[in-house]
């Protein structure tokens, strides 16, 4: 599970770990702007046809979270955007519990990815999915 860790200094969620991407442009769809969050967060283009919606949480009245899991992408994972996230990294699921979360559902998003994303793979034999 790839999260990155909000800078100290950020307005929204700071100095806590999240799930990166961020909020839908107007006239833009769900699926083009999380093509252009992760390409501007992380440098990498994903292949949309593996991208599924896992989770949609709302905390608080204006505020929706998506969670998708992602089956491929093109480039290599980097923190192209420093001064929101400073630093990213790749957590188990057994993690989760020790990272300080920028909500409780980011952990419950979480688990239902990575098992959608097994199951997935099990459906199609591709082990290097899982």
């Amino acid at each position: 599970m790839l999260l990155g860790h909000r800078h100290p200094d950020r307005s929204w969620y700071p100095n806590v770990w999240d799930v990166p991407g961020g909020h839908v442009d107007p006239g833009e769809t769900r699926m083009h702007a999380l093509e252009r969050e992760l390409r501007e967060e992380l440098g990498i283009v994903i292949d949309a046809g593996t991208a599924v919606s896992v989770l949609t949480h709302s905390p608080k009245p204006d505020l929706d979270i998506e969670i998708w899991a992602i089956g491929a992408w093109t480039g290599d994972v980097i923190n192209a955007q420093p001064a929101e996230h400073d630093q990213i990294g790749w957590f188990s699921i057994e993690h989760l519990d020790d990272l300080v979360l920028a909500d409780d559902g980011v952990a419950t998003a979480c688990r239902l990815a990575v098992g959608h994303v097994a199951a997935r793979s099990s459906e199609t034999g591709d082990e290097s999915a899982s």
